[in-house]
């Protein structure tokens, strides 16, 4: 089966006329709705809001943005100073997404969203910009293909579609079950690098609860349907905890499955999850205290956190721990500290390392 062409030929057709069975039941802020085109609003496909987790002067990217339902929402929610991006790889649905581009930047006060055509599992490759190398210089021989090869490294590594560290917040609404299953990793990996440090993700998407069997991920009609590609429940998780993130968590879950096909349930979640700040970000230790209830937690660097103990950690460490991806699981230690430094403490061993600059910490 040719995912892609399944996935392509069956949202074709949803830009073209409202696709019923692409959609779970979803609950958007009415008010952020009202300056909508109802075409758009008619012709979005879904399964959860990742629009929520914008915050204001947010640079957003979001994946598979369709016909630009969520870019427009967040683009409300992030305001004038903020930028979004949305990729979609489906021309009819990048025609209705910029159909009202120059409609929603006068409703919006100026024009903060953009559409770009690029495959969501390589962020990296333009490929419109490959198109006009094809036509300027078609592939006929062996040394054509290592030509084409090398121009595309360049590209990738000097003109990415989406560059390094440039993104604050990537969001994407039920499209990465859409993506074939070894080209999964590539995605994630992918979004880690568009982030900058301290970065996040809100991806709202459909889970699996056991793995699909072979022969309904050969269906057609269920794999463009968002049941097929679906991730399993656990794995889910641990893609995103195997390509470096922290935090990693599903912040909804929907205990009502929206499908069981054969006997597996599948149903909506969102995933949260945050690029960490390098190890030692920052010129002086800080200290966090974790507030509880569980007796000690551990971070995914491997660091341990007593209930109530008072823990060295570099000043982007103290950011990421005491950001909303933690849920308010720590305290900063020493918020209003007019010494402006923590008081004397056990650092651990990679903090020791990463802020060695040739000046004593208080810690020594």
């Amino acid at each position: 089966m040719d995912v892609e062409h399944s996935v392509r030929e069956r949202y074709s057709q949803g830009a073209r006329e409202r696709e019923e069975s692409l959609c779970c039941p979803v609950s958007y802020d009415t008010g952020l709705l009202d300056i909508l085109p109802e075409e758009i609003i008619a012709k979005d496909y879904g399964c959860g809001d990742p629009s929520r987790y914008v915050r204001e002067g947010d640079v957003i990217l979001d994946l598979g943005s369709g016909g630009g339902k969520i870019c427009y929402l967040a683009a409300q929610l992030t305001g004038e100073h903020g930028q979004v991006i949305g990729v979609d790889i489906n021309e009819e649905m990048l025609a209705l997404a910029r159909k009202y581009r120059g409609l929603m930047a006068g409703r919006l006060g100026n024009d903060r969203v953009r559409f770009l055509k690029g495959h969501i599992q390589d962020l990296a490759l333009d490929p419109e910009a490959l198109q006009e190398r094809l036509q300027q210089h078609p592939v006929s021989s062996p040394q054509d293909y290592a030509e084409l090869r090398a121009w595309e490294h360049h590209q990738r590594n000097e003109q990415p579609l989406i560059a390094d560290a440039s993104v604050d917040l990537v969001i994407s609404n039920c499209v990465l079950n859409l993506v074939p299953d070894h080209e999964k990793r590539q995605l994630v990996a992918g979004i880690f690098r568009v982030l900058k440090p301290g970065g996040r993700v809100a991806i709202a998407d459909i889970v699996s609860d056991r793995p699909v069997p072979v022969e309904l991920k050969k269906n057609a009609e269920l794999w463009s349907g968002c049941i097929s590609g679906a991730f399993q429940d656990t794995e889910f998780l641990q893609t995103f905890v195997d390509s470096g993130f922290h935090a990693v968590c599903y912040d909804k879950w929907e205990a009502e499955p929206w499908r069981v096909v054969e006997g597996i349930a599948f149903r909506s979640v969102t995933l949260t999850a945050v690029k960490a700040y390098p190890a030692g970000s920052g010129k002086e230790l800080r200290e966090v205290i974790y507030r509880g209830p569980f007796a000690e937690v551990t971070d995914e660097s491997g660091r341990h956190y007593p209930r109530g103990a008072r823990i060295a950690v570099s000043a982007g460490k103290l950011a990421s721990l005491t950001g909303t991806a933690y849920r308010d699981a720590f305290i900063d230690a020493d918020a209003g500290n007019a010494r402006g430094t923590a008081p004397c403490c056990t650092p651990s061993p990679q903090d020791i390392s990463a802020l060695k600059t040739g000046n004593d910490s208080c810690c020594g």
